[in-house]
């Protein structure tokens, strides 16, 4: 095995870390005003501060929240995998609404991963129910309407990002095991996929770029942390092979002022962590509220 770029003695725990702390966050974001955001199994919104290593519920949605991501005004869209929903969460943990279940003829199963494209558009993934390669890729516009974007990278559809062009959404397929990309066409609807890298015996789950358009990739399992270098090799940043400090990584983001802390959620344990890196993720989409 090729050794880790970083010792696992560099991640830092940044909230959590015991049993009773943060209630297995899937998904972690950052919000345009300068807090992370996580979920938690049971519905909880969590809002966390990485200066202070603080953290406290702000809402509580139906079921398991996974991914999540923000607006311009830190309201927070989360997946809502209990209610096959996009929930969104008025900033500061104010009103809870719908905000999708799906189209009139195809609607959520597993809403798992929603960010936005500098369009406004907003994108989420549908995973599937289990043994099935029926994974999805919903569009939501800023108006508010949902259609289907994509179903052609559907094993396990997962984690997503854009590119820093917008022209590309990256997407984790669980079970390629792999990730994709699909190109974004000027009307926001689904051009070529094409397969760019593929991991035989890993569960890949999250996906961010940073400026130097590496993609950072997280194992689910083995937990493990990769970059993949534009030319699409790939370099393992980080192995934890205790299962005790990134503990099946899913959802990353870079975050803090200088979008260098690399915030890992830990869903097999009950903390958010952090890896301070030497060049910044690119920045987050922060659009108008939907439907604004």
């Amino acid at each position: 095995m090729a050794v880790p770029l970083r010792p696992i003695s560099d991640v830092e725990f940044i909230v959590g870390g015991v049993p009773g702390d943060l209630d297995h966050p899937e998904g972690v974001t950052w919000g345009p005003d300068g807090y992370a955001y996580a979920g938690g199994e049971a519905g909880q919104i969590y809002r966390i501060d990485v200066e202070a290593r603080t953290y406290e519920q702000i809402a509580s949605l139906e079921g398991f929240v996974a991914g999540l991501c923000c607006d311009r005004d830190a309201n927070i869209y989360a997946c809502d995998i209990g209610a096959h929903k996009v929930m969104r969460i008025e900033a500061g943990g104010g009103d809870v609404s719908v905000l999708s279940t799906g189209t009139a003829e195809v609607p959520m199963v597993v809403p798992n991963y929603p960010c936005f494209h500098p369009s406004g558009d907003l994108y989420v993934s549908d995973s599937q129910t289990a043994g099935e390669f029926t994974g999805r890729i919903f569009r939501i516009t800023p108006s508010g309407e949902t259609v289907m974007f994509n179903a052609a990278s559907r094993y396990f559809t997962n984690g997503m990002c854009v590119d820093r062009s917008g022209e590309w959404l990256y997407v984790v397929e669980t079970w390629l095991p792999g990730v994709s990309r699909i190109r974004i066409l000027d009307d926001g609807s689904a051009g070529e996929r094409q397969v760019v890298t593929v991991l035989p015996d890993h569960m890949p789950d999250g996906v961010q770029f940073d400026e130097d358009d590496v993609l950072h990739i997280t194992m689910y399992t083995p937990d493990r942390i990769y970059r993949m270098l534009p030319d699409g090799h790939l370099q393992l940043l980080v192995d934890d092979p205790t299962h005790e400090t990134i503990s099946s990584p899913t959802n990353i983001v870079f975050g803090g002022a200088d979008r260098r802390l690399l915030l890992m959620a830990c869903l097999g344990r009950w903390q958010i962590n952090g890896l301070r890196v030497e060049t910044p993720g690119i920045p987050l989409v922060y659009p108008a509220p939907i439907g604004g």
